[in-house]
């Protein structure tokens, strides 16, 4: 017995002001008429982490929408099709302000430092915290699986901690 197979109907947008929904809709790159999986939309949304990059989350958090959400709605399902409404919540851009390093006792904090794509007064980038944690497993000193960039983020004034 075969499995019935569902497809993606319309997809609309909702919320969206810094992207406009033709940008949005090829980014994510599901058309209507395509099979249903509900893993690639998630993928192309950004709630699962994709280590090509290329999501609609990506793009947002790396001008600054740390704050950004992105809620799929199932909006109808007719026959073997599903339409949904993509809700977007853009929220503030944040700003990086304290960036501390704990627990080195391997060399200079300086050394790090000039390793971090994180600077104090710059947008908050998704793609420069992933970069800046390669860059610091790239010096050898440090356990890979240790690394990890706390993201304190502060709302009320719009600005981001990371503490590495």
């Amino acid at each position: 017995m075969t499995e019935h197979k569902y497809y993606f109907g319309n997809i609309t947008w909702q919320g969206n002001t810094k992207y406009s929904d033709s940008l949005l809709t090829v980014l994510l790159g599901i058309k209507k008429g395509d099979i249903y999986n509900i893993d690639i939309l998630n993928t192309k949304l950004g709630k699962t982490i994709s280590p090509e990059g290329g999501d609609i989350s990506g793009l947002y958090m790396d001008d600054g929408y740390l704050f950004f959400q992105i809620d799929p709605v199932e909006t109808a399902v007719y026959g073997d099709t599903i339409d949904y409404l993509i809700k977007v919540k853009e929220g503030p851009q944040a700003t990086l302000k304290n960036i501390t390093i704990a627990g080195n006792d391997r060399t200079k904090e300086y050394v790090i430092r000039r390793e971090l794509r994180t600077l104090p007064g710059e947008k908050f980038s998704r793609t420069d915290v992933i970069r800046s944690t390669r860059e610091i497993a790239n010096l050898g000193f440090f356990d890979q699986e240790k690394i990890n960039p706390g993201i304190v983020p502060h709302i009320e004034d719009g600005t981001v901690d990371i503490n590495w």
